[in-house]
């Protein structure tokens, strides 16, 4: 009797694995409840983020893009503008190269022009200087010559006037003779 009893109570006691259905009804109407709440209230704030991170995604993707677009573009604006400098630096340098010359050239025939007033100026002195030296050799040598006239013809030429027309006349003379003397 005793296992009847044992067999007995066992059979009355609920099963700890097997819960009562009064718990499993008040478990799946709370679990019915919560998903019903999930999904009017927690659902769409999910949805919600979920579309506005994928817009933020493909606002940046196409932000980025555009970025992009535009770094290729200021790229090639710089690349454009590099071109035009190279080009306007050689043209400035041929430029001065050209000047250069032109201002050498300028500066040859400034010196050459200077050379030549220079020579000219020389010659011109020279040819002052000759004819002073002249005029002094004429002097002198009317001097000489009146001097020397005096002792052989024993007169004395003190008188200016007739000097100067002694001499004036013995240089003709001596200039005619002399050009006499080149032409035969």
């Amino acid at each position: 009797m005793v296992k009847t009893q044992i067999v007995l109570a066992a059979e009355e006691a609920p099963n700890p694995v097997l819960p009562h259905l009064s718990e499993i009804i008040l478990g799946l109407v709370a679990f019915l409840i919560l998903l019903w709440l999930l999904k009017k209230f927690a659902v769409p704030r999910f949805e919600k983020m979920y579309e506005e991170r994928t817009a933020a995604i493909e606002g940046g993707i196409a932000k980025a893009e555009k970025a992009q677009a535009e770094a290729e573009e200021a790229l090639a604006k710089y690349q454009a503008q590099l071109k035009d400098a190279y080009s306007e630096a050689a043209k400035i340098r041929d430029d001065a190269r050209l000047e250069a010359e032109r201002i050498k050239e300028e500066l040859r025939a400034e010196a050459q022009d200077e050379a030549a007033r220079i020579i000219a100026q020389g010659h011109a002195a020279l040819q002052a200087q000759k004819a002073q030296i002249v005029t002094e050799l004429r002097n002198e040598l009317g001097r000489n010559s009146i001097e020397l006239a005096s002792r052989i013809v024993g007169e004395h030429l003190e008188d200016e006037v007739r000097r100067r027309g002694t001499v004036d006349r013995f240089l003709a003379e001596l200039g005619s003779s002399a050009g006499n003397g080149a032409g035969k």
